[in-house]
């Protein structure tokens, strides 16, 4: 009787086919949890906007104009870093986050509203839904479109 040294072609292929059919379940179940995770920590993110956008104009009297003014606090020096300076860049997670205040401007006139938007950077890759939230604070999600005033609470 001759010994068998090692594994037999079909044995192979066998235990090959078993990886490929593990991988195939478990990339979609992956694919999933990473958009959950970049939506969770866009509606984070549109969260701690809010909060700064508070403590920014409990300290200045108006709303920050964009992220970076909440970071820097060039219009306001009492409203600096109340962002991290990631946040403050606009991407983070796979969204697109922004922060407008109508009206505030370096001539004076200072707004009394604000709007954040969190949009997936690549729509069904990075995220699904969009996030909007404004001086209300209540953050709104919606599926299909950019997310408004109109859409529904979170």
């Amino acid at each position: 009787m001759k010994k068998q040294r090692g594994f037999s072609l079909i044995e192979l292929l066998i235990v090959v086919a078993i990886i490929l059919i593990i991988a195939a379940i478990a990339i979609p179940s992956l694919l999933k949890s990473r958009i959950a995770a970049n939506e969770a920590s866009a509606v984070g993110s549109v969260r701690s906007i809010n909060t700064s956008q508070v403590t920014y104009s409990n300290s200045c009297q108006f709303y920050a104009a964009t992220l970076l003014e909440l970071n820097t606090g060039a219009l306001c020096a009492a409203g600096a870093n109340t962002i991290d300076p990631v946040l403050a860049a606009g991407t983070k997670s796979g969204y697109l986050i922004t922060s407008v205040s109508p009206g505030t401007t370096a001539g004076g006139t200072n707004s009394t509203t604000f709007d954040v938007h969190a949009n997936a950077v690549t729509q069904g890759v990075s995220g699904v839904r969009h996030f909007f939230s404004n001086e209300s604070l209540v953050i709104r999600v919606n599926s299909a479109a950019v997310a408004t005033n109109a859409s529904t609470p979170l």
